[in-house]
């Protein structure tokens, strides 16, 4: 309720005013009383005052009232998706109409839940039939709240029918036109498209040349060419007529299917079916645009177009995409077009797909224009600085990257085991090249990986990057190593600009930049002067104060300088050199002049390093004196030091970044983008460890038809119960409704449950399966429901790791204003709270009793009845809103239920708990705990406290009271800016208003502390039509 409350007032343009005050917070009665809350959702609140209830996610996210059974008519057993009924497994249910709640209306009350449904027209038109309606299970007509719901439940059978037939239909059809197909078309006709076999790629060698489209003029109009490409979009425009773009590398070509001779309906209907990025091979004739425009305007190659005669495909798309790479080169410049237009709607725009989601995809996103034109410009910086080098007369090498001691000082190393004893990653080649003077070689240069472990996760630091580096002997000045990075380096910018010119202007659509600017002869600033400069212009470090002329600069006041320089100097390209004695490593060479500066530089491109180097200490005595003062013991770098005692030539030398480069080179923002698969610090997460299960038989991991087709072998799916003991939460015991539909997949067993609601398809919980197989069924659920339903997801009340997934790999919203409340029973504050414990003593004193039954024992039947009679006393005590019986369920899953039932000396049932088992890492679940009339007082503290010292005896670590709200807005991703802000200032006046975050007295003393859930959506946003759907999902009696 609180978060249903939440949503009503977060969505903008439902901007309905209160009529009192109270509004909102409880709906009076005409006997005073107001009705209890529930908590967030509807979920456990936590709350053990007299005659309450603790509401699970199960109870009022199923109420009875709303309860549909299946007609899931799905006999499809293709590979990949199953879906099944929660209790019978069947494809197929009948529905069941006759579940409905008595409930009575309260014309009197004035709530805002209402006030959004007649803004949304939720359940405009209903009215009440009079006497001659339909009538409730109690024979009395029906009121208009039960109206409203029988009307509803029928619309949604309607629709599911409705869905179901589709499917059916398309299925038919398919089959149909497979058929028809393989009758009437001739061996020619089939040729024309199909699959081409995987290992169909050592037969005949026809040497058929196949074409670049990129070369492809109007002067070939008219020829025919045979071309491998992927289905960048396609489009159907009639049953005669498919557009499709075909793209190679960066280059795409419109290509148009069109019945006629050979071509059959047959092969247009299977090519419609295509999905995007499909690898084919397509042949067929160039031809000059059809268009008004007589150009195509929505490909790279505007003056012809392929007029498809074959087309075959060699790589089928056999996993859902989070997105294509159509959608990925969609620009912020087009979003923000689209969003000013004066006819956009909300939720029907294109989304730019965020740089998370991205890297976590990187194959995808690597496909696109915009990567192929980053990173052959990245092979075009390498292939200029080995040319420019190469002219100078410096040779290549190659050092080794495993080390018996650290590169540098000051920097983290990784360490590795190298045959029992330790071994480190190479920090850079800096000991390497300066042995190779040493050794004679005059020039040299390397291009190698370079690994820094250091945990620094900004846009310009990696732990693995490309490193170019050089070192040369000196003649006569260290400016001699500067002169040739100098050319270098202007070598390399006019080569990129000579040769990459269609590269540059490719990126620059998905991140606008000017060209860089660089004089002729490079300005050369004494650090010292830079610093002056800074300080002239006003500039102060992050304390307030000027920057030491002998301190090395931050990130920030470097760019402050590039901002300076540009605006003085006219060039996004210059030098500092003379950089202090502490801003340098031990081996750089001190100034003969002014020991307190160094021989060295930094070469620095839009107000940012690129590059540091300078001249190195070559005498021995001088090193080992510099070694000493900086306290690094010499035995570490002994064969480094070594070569110096056997003399080397004076020398100098610096080191490139790769990526650092390319990233200011291109204004990419983030370095991520300018490596092919980028290393920092939250690189390689630790994998999921795979705990001991409850029911190891019903592993998704190794599931019982492990090695073998489940289908053929006739074995059933692990049942759902089983599943949440293995790996749900509280959240998942929901899925034991009936109206819930349970989709499972096919290879491990793996479930998601969802309730078809208003066109979507709403998911609360994360997916029963281990989290290593997250990604795997999330993109299995989400492709069936989108495919094969027809319906919008909406994921509700997921975990940090199942939110990780949809955000990063699917590029959906997240957010949380709720959290799971969780205690640790083995160390429960309540034991010693003295408050409590005075209730229980009286509790105690009033001869209450409790009785256990442990887990899968459940009570005798008599007991059951005894307690299913004191819930209808509960129900009956109740005021205002209430809950129906059949979403009470204790004796649902006994299996995994543990009872603990409060009876006075008399045999009277005061209290009673029932315990959930949840999976291994989240314990148990207090699925109900309720206190009955007239029970003695502290007989619920006593009942609850008991239940918790008994699970803990059995070595629980965590138990869950079910969801409350969090007392912020907490934003998860690709939610950021205004939004944020708008959103995070109106969950606070609405958490206050409605006292979302009011803790029970009872709750606090027992040390709850709050697992955050999150809501999430598909990046098009949470529309007017999404609260919807979630209103009436949590629907209850108003």
């Amino acid at each position: 309720m609180s978060l249903k409350k939440a949503l009503t007032k977060l969505k903008p343009g439902s901007r309905s005013n209160p009529a009192s005050d109270d509004e909102g917070l409880a709906s009076p009665k005409a006997n005073g009383n107001a009705s209890p809350r529930t908590g967030i959702f509807g979920r456990a609140s936590g709350d053990f005052s007299r005659n309450s209830v603790d509401q699970k996610l199960v109870d009022p996210l199923s109420p009875a009232d709303s309860r549909t059974s299946l007609d899931q008519s799905k006999s499809d057993t293709r590979r990949g998706s199953g879906i099944f009924h929660r209790s019978t497994d069947s494809p197929t249910r009948k529905a069941s109409l006759n579940h409905h709640r008595t409930g009575s209306n309260s014309h009197g009350t004035h709530s805002p839940i209402r006030a959004v449904k007649e803004k949304l027209r939720i359940g405009a038109g209903d009215s009440s039939s009079g006497d001659d309606g339909p009538l409730n299970r109690d024979g009395e007509p029906m009121s208009r709240n039960q109206l409203r719901k029988h009307e509803k439940q029928a619309q949604q059978e309607e629709r599911k029918k409705d869905n179901l037939e589709k499917d059916k239909e398309i299925e038919r059809r398919r089959k149909e036109m497979e058929a028809q197909a393989d009758k009437e078309l001739t061996p020619e006709q089939k040729a024309k498209y199909g699959i081409i076999p995987p290992n169909s790629y050592a037969g005949e060698w026809k040497h058929e040349p196949r074409l670049n489209i990129f070369d492809f003029t109007t002067k070939d109009v008219g020829k025919e060419v045979v071309f491998r490409a992927r289905i960048h979009h396609l489009r159907k425009m009639s049953s005669k007529f498919v557009f499709f773009v075909f793209r190679q590398q960066i280059a795409t070509i419109q290509g148009i299917l069109v019945e006629h001779a050979d071509v059959s309906k047959y092969m247009l209907y299977w090519a419609e079916h295509l999905e995007a990025e499909t690898v084919v091979l397509i042949k067929g004739v160039l031809q000059e645009p059809q268009s008004k425009q007589g150009e195509v305007t929505g490909a790279t190659i505007h003056h012809v177009e392929v007029a498809v005669h074959e087309l075959h495909v060699e790589a089928a798309v056999t996993e859902h995409l989070p997105f294509t790479v159509h959608e990925a080169e969609v620009t912020q410049a087009e979003v923000d077009e689209e969003l000013a237009k004066a006819d956009h709607k909300e939720g029907q725009h294109r989304v730019k797909i965020a740089d998370r989601t991205r890297l976590s995809n990187r194959v995808i996103d690597l496909r696109t224009t915009t990567s192929h034109g980053i990173f052959r410009i990245q092979s075009g910086i390498c292939h200029f600085f080995r040319l420019q080098l190469d002219s100078e007369g410096f040779i290549e090498i190659h050092s080794p990257k495993l080390q018996g001691g650290a590169t540098e000082s000051g920097a983290s190393v990784f360490k590795v085991e190298y045959f029992g004893r330790g071994a480190f990653l190479a920090q850079s080649p800096q000991l390497a090249k300066q042995m190779c003077i040493s050794a004679d070689f005059g020039r040299v240069y390397e291009i190698g990986a370079v690994f820094r472990a250091e945990n620094s996760n900004t846009y310009r630091h990696l732990t693995e990057y490309t490193g170019l580096d050089l070192e040369m002997a000196i003649d006569e000045h260290y400016h001699e190593v500067l002169r040739v990075l100098d050319r270098t380096f202007k070598a390399i910018f006019t080569g990129i600009y000579e040769r990459h010119r269609e590269d540059i202007e490719i990126v620059k659509r998905q991140f606008p930049h000017e060209d860089l600017v660089w004089l002729d002869q490079t300005p050369i600033i004494p650090f010292a002067e830079a610093i002056r400069m800074l300080n002239e212009s006003g500039w102060k470090n992050e304390d307030g104060n000027p920057l030491d002329e002998n301190e090395d600069m931050g990130t920030r006041d470097e760019v402050q300088l590039g901002r300076v320089i540009k605006q003085k100097l006219g060039t996004d390209y210059y030098v500092l050199d003379k950089f202090p004695v502490n801003a340098r490593p031990f081996y750089a060479m001190p100034d003969p002049n002014n020991p307190t500066v160094t021989n060295s530089f930094d070469i620095f491109l839009r107000g940012q390093e690129i590059l540091s180097g300078g001249q190195r200490i070559h005498d021995a005595s001088m090193l080992l004196d510099n070694m000493k003062r900086l306290k690094i013991d010499p035995q570490s770098m002994e064969e480094y030091i070594q070569g110096f005692q056997w003399g080397a030539p004076p020398h100098g030398g610096g080191g490139i970044g790769l990526e650092r480069i390319l990233m200011l080179l291109l204004n990419l923002g983030n370095i991520r983008h300018a490596s092919l698969f980028p290393r920092d610090p939250k690189s390689l997460p630790e994998k999921a460890v795979i705990k001991q299960l409850r029911h190891p038989e019903a592993s998704t991991m190794h599931p019982p038809w492990e090695g073998q087709d489940r289908a053929a072998a006739g074995m059933e799916f692990q049942p759902i119960e089983r599943l949440i003991a293995n790996y749900g939460d509280a959240t998942n015991t929901s899925w034991l409704e009936p109206r819930t539909e349970i989709w499972r997949d096919e290879y491990t067993g793996a479930a998601v449950g969802f309730v078809p609601q208003d066109g979507f398809g709403i998911t609360v919980g994360d997916p029963l399966c281990h989290p290593s197989q997250y990604l795997k069924t999330m993109t299995g659920y989400l492709k069936y429901i989108r495919k094969e339903r027809n319906l919008k997801p909406l994921w509700l009340l997921v975990g940090s790791e199942a939110e990780e997934v949809l955000a990063t790999k699917f590029n959906w919203r997240t957010f949380s204003v709720v959290a799971e409340q969780r205690v640790d029973p083995a160390h429960n504050p309540a034991l010693n709270d003295s408050d409590i414990q005075r209730k229980i003593r009286h509790a105690e004193k009033e001869g209450v009793k409790i009785t256990d039954y442990a887990l899968g024992s459940p009570p005798p039947e008599d007991m059951k009845k005894k307690i299913d009679a004191r819930v209808e006393d509960w129900l009956k005590n109740r005021k205002g809103r209430q809950v129906h019986l059949t979403n009470i369920h204790p004796w649902q899953d006994e299996e995994h239920r543990q009872y603990h039932i409060a009876q006075t000396p008399d045999g009277t049932i005061v209290a009673f708990v029932a315990m959930a088992q949840l999976s291994p890492e989240h314990g148990w679940q207090v699925k109900y705990s309720l206190d009955f009339p007239n029970a003695p007082s502290g007989s619920i503290e006593h009942v609850v406290t008991h239940a918790l010292k008994v699970v803990a005896q059995g070595g629980a670590e965590t138990v869950t009271f079910g969801g409350g709200a969090s007392s912020k807005f907490t934003p998860g991703h690709n939610v950021k800016g205004t939004r944020v802000k708008v959103l995070s200032r109106a969950y606070h006046a609405i958490a206050t208003e409605l006292k979302l975050t009011n803790k029970t007295e009872f709750r606090e003393k027992l040390g709850a502390t709050d697992d955050p859930s999150y809501i999430c959506y598909p990046p098009h946003g949470l529309g007017p039509l999404a609260i919807k759907a979630i209103l009436n999902f949590f629907e209850d009696d108003e």
